[in-house]
């Protein structure tokens, strides 16, 4: 019976043995078992088990355990795993004995010292080179069981494998925005290698939306809700000391593309349609752009308008306006994953752009003689409609209205033959160019040109001869050639020849050195002849030679110096202060004299420019001052004399400040201000005294009088209070002198005065030694408010009175008496 029931169940009849095997019982319940013997007679009392049997498989030790693997092997230690074994001898697993062998050896040794419960252990601390076998038996409450077979023979040396990859993702990738994206793979290699993520060769890390998961035989990237710059192409390498192995994969996060970039471009607009163009969007979107949608909006109206959706270029035309109205332009780009936000234009009025021609760039001039000039020049842009003909205008260069050369059309001809000039007469030439909507602006003036015929080489000077001479040199005059050759004279070259020699020399290198009708030929030796000629030069060229009659012997000739006064010496000079001093003289002398300035029997001012020439002598001082006025003489000296001439010069100028500025007489809205003349009146009479006044607070001067004679002044309508500056400038024919400031401010303000005594005063109370007395405030306060009252108090038949107090009520109680 179960152990649970009370009712006895029947197993067997007919069991002649003294065993028998029941069946059908449940594992795991508790039975009682009894059993009697019977024989012809009957059946015998039962005889009971003492106590409960729990139906279960016997318990013997476990299997051995299956499965035992190497799964690491290095230089010193050996990582091992198992699975438990097949049967557990009816009782759970309580540990596994793990053993090892060294090859040569019989014994097996006990490796774990611990109870162990795990299926995989690490052996540490073995000898590089040696040999194992390892064998792992399991244990139950019966005991151990039988040992697993033994591994092969493992020797303790690091493992050495090259990487392998396995991805499981392609080259290329399309992700849309916002989508997820993994990239895995499988590797191997020993030792363990290195995993590395890079996009575009940086190296990618963890954060909210990359995750990198990575196990020791698997890899995986992933990136959540992708954007626009996760694309890119990424690379993981895996790396250990045996070398490297990379797989790549080019990600193209795709999404609709960015706005077209403005600002749209109206190439052309008309009455009735426009031509409009844009740029590419900055971002395609990862998708190469499959078209643009082109809209229009005519501004009094709010809907827009398909204009077309296929074109592919970045222009378009927008057709069907009406003239006058002003439109908007809307585009659109579109790719394979969407449309971009619009780029919408400014507000634009239909209407004809045409304009006039642009002006032509400055002509110019050919082909010149004395009434004739071809004028050329290059077409201008039209405006947009057809040049029908240009205008070209003359003037003379001093002149200032320009007047139409014909009146008869000039196309298409870019140059004209301009008649009817005036020779010698110098022009200047434009054009204007003119189509169906007007005449456009003219271009800038040619540059200005003679009318006259081609210049061909001038004739020979004539009567070249020589007017004067020294120990080393020789004057030689002439008159200009009779024929200029229609070109101006540029100037002349003169040469020079000893008598005796063939070889003519230059005394000047070009003409233009030369450009009047005389030269000093210089450099001579005294006492020799010389031959002397001069040649015209123009534009074309050299003339020929005109010749000095006769040859010149070099040499001395001896005249007392000459001296011509100038204008400016000739009487007494008024200088203006800050223009230039010019002094000057014609000097004359054989030899040429030695001039020397002096002011005053002293040297001149350094700022002095003084200037000699074979001719004369000229002082020049710019900026002159007062001090520069004085007595100048000019002496010249030679070996046959000398000269001398003085003159005054008078440096006129602004005077210098007045003096003793003095303020007084001060009241509430005036004061009386003194001060003396300028001890420099600028060399000109005083004229008048500009006065000004400023308040302490202020920044600006106030004009108080600008037309006083006198040296003082009252200086009315001041404000009561107010602290006044002052300055007193003196003025003369020149202008105004600096000023002259007060020291400090005035305050403008009566003066003050004594009060007057006050009224009324009696007593109002008597004590034995003091008295009560009151009185009423005085009729003047002296221009100041009263601060208090003295009060005094004087024994009767005495002289002198003994001050009390001082108080500032009108009443006091005098004690003490």
């Amino acid at each position: 019976r179960e152990s649970d029931h009370r009712a006895w169940t029947p197993v067997s009849y007919t069991v002649t043995r003294q065993n028998a095997i029941v069946q059908g019982l449940t594992e795991g319940k508790a039975y009682f078992f009894r059993i009697a013997a019977e024989n012809i007679i009957g059946m015998g009392p039962f005889t009971e088990t003492t106590k409960e049997l729990i139906i279960r498989d016997p318990i013997t030790v476990p299997d051995r355990p299956e499965d035992l693997e190497v799964k690491a092997v290095t230089k010193n230690s050996v990582t091992l795993t198992w699975n438990p074994p097949k049967y557990n001898g009816g009782s759970d697993i309580t540990m596994y004995v793990l053993e090892s062998r060294l090859i040569g050896k019989e014994k097996f040794h006990k490796v774990t010292k611990e109870k162990m419960l795990d299926r995989k252990y690490t052996i540490e601390g073995l000898k590089e080179g040696d040999t194992y076998e390892y064998r792992v038996s399991a244990c139950n409450i019966v005991g151990q069981g039988k040992p697993s077979f033994c591994t092969k023979p493992i020797t303790c040396k690091d493992e050495i494998a090259p990487p392998t990859l396995d991805l499981d993702f392609r080259d290329k990738l399309i992700v849309r925005v916002g989508e997820a994206f993994s990239l895995t793979g499988r590797y191997s290699g020993k030792p363990a290698p290195k995993v590395t993520w890079l996009r575009d060769d940086t190296v990618l890390k963890e954060d909210d939306r990359t995750k990198i998961k990575t196990t020791p035989t698997t890899l995986c990237l992933g990136i959540l809700k992708s954007v626009r710059e996760d694309s890119g192409k990424y690379c993981v390498t895996i790396e250990n000391s045996t070398g490297s192995r990379k797989g790549f994969c080019q990600v193209t996060v795709v999404d609709r593309p960015s706005p077209p970039v403005g600002p749209v471009i109206f190439d052309e607009v008309h009455k009735d349609h426009m031509i409009v163009s844009w740029k590419p969007p900055l971002d395609d979107g990862g998708s190469e752009i499959t078209n643009y949608i082109i809209e229009k909006r005519d501004t009094h109206r709010d809907l827009w308008m398909p204009v077309t959706s296929a074109t592919v270029k970045t222009t378009c035309k927008i057709p069907k306006l009406l003239e006058g109205r002003e439109y908007q332009i809307r585009i659109y780009a579109e790719n394979l994953y969407g449309i971009s936000d619009p780029l919408i234009s400014d507000e634009m009025k239909a209407k004809d752009r045409f304009s006039v021609p642009d002006a032509p760039e400055q002509p110019i001039i050919k082909d010149v003689t004395k009434d004739s000039a071809v004028v050329v020049w290059n077409k201008p842009y039209d405006g947009g409609k057809p040049i029908t003909n240009y205008i070209v205008e003359k003037k003379e260069t001093m002149a200032t209205r320009w007047v139409r050369v014909t009146k008869d059309p000039i196309f298409p001809s870019t140059q004209f033959k301009v008649p009817d000039l005036l020779e010698g007469c110098q022009y200047e030439f434009r054009v204007s160019a003119e189509n169906e909507i007007g005449v456009g602006n003219p271009s800038p003036p040619s540059k200005p040109i003679f009318a006259r015929d081609p210049i061909v080489k001038p004739s020979p000077p004539i009567n070249p001869e020589a007017v004067d001479k020294t120990k080393n040199s020789v004057d030689l005059t002439w008159q200009p050639p009779r024929h200029d050759g229609n070109g101006k004279i540029i100037g002349y070259l003169v040469e020079y020849q000893k008598v005796g020699d063939e070889e003519w020399k230059k005394a000047n290198l070009t003409p233009d050195s030369c450009p009047e009708t005389k030269y000093k030929v210089t450099g001579l030796t005294e006492g020799l002849s010389y031959k002397f000629r001069v040649k015209a030069v123009n534009a074309a060229g050299e003339s020929e030679p005109a010749y000095v009659p006769d040859p010149v012997e070099v040499k001395d000739r001896l005249e007392p110096p000459e001296l011509i006064l100038d204008a400016n010496m000739a009487r007494e000079q008024h200088v203006r202060a800050g223009d230039t001093l010019r002094l000057s003289a014609v000097i004359k002398g054989v030899p040429f004299p030695k001039v020397s300035w002096k002011k005053e029997d002293k040297e001149v001012s350094p700022k002095a420019d003084i200037e000699v020439t074979g001719v004369g002598s000229k002082l020049e001082i710019r900026n002159t001052v007062h001090e520069d006025g004085g007595i100048y003489s000019l002496t010249v000296e030679n070996p046959a004399g000398s000269k001398t001439v003085s003159v005054k010069v008078l440096v006129l100028d602004k005077p210098g400040p007045p003096r003793n500025l003095q303020v007084s007489d001060v009241r509430s809205d005036s004061c009386y201000l003194t001060w003396k003349e300028p001890e420099d009146d600028g060399g000109s009479v005083i004229t008048n005294y500009v006065v000004e006044r400023k308040d302490v607070a202020s920044a600006q001067w106030v004009s108080v009088s600008s037309s006083s004679k006198k040296r003082s002044h009252m200086a009315k309508y001041l404000m009561e209070g107010t602290q006044y500056l002052f300055r007193v400038a003196a003025e003369n024919l020149f202008g105004r002198g600096p000023y002259v400031e007060t020291l400090k401010p005035i305050k403008a303000i009566d003066p003050l005065h004594p009060p007057g005594p006050p009224k009324n005063l009696h007593h109002v109370d008597v004590d034995k030694t003091e008295v009560s007395l009151v009185w009423n405030r005085p009729d003047r306060d002296g221009g100041a408010e009263i601060t208090g009252y003295l009060v005094e108090y004087q024994e009767d038949g005495a002289d002198e009175w003994t001050k009390f107090q001082t108080v500032p009520m009108l009443d006091c109680v005098v004690t003490g008496l």
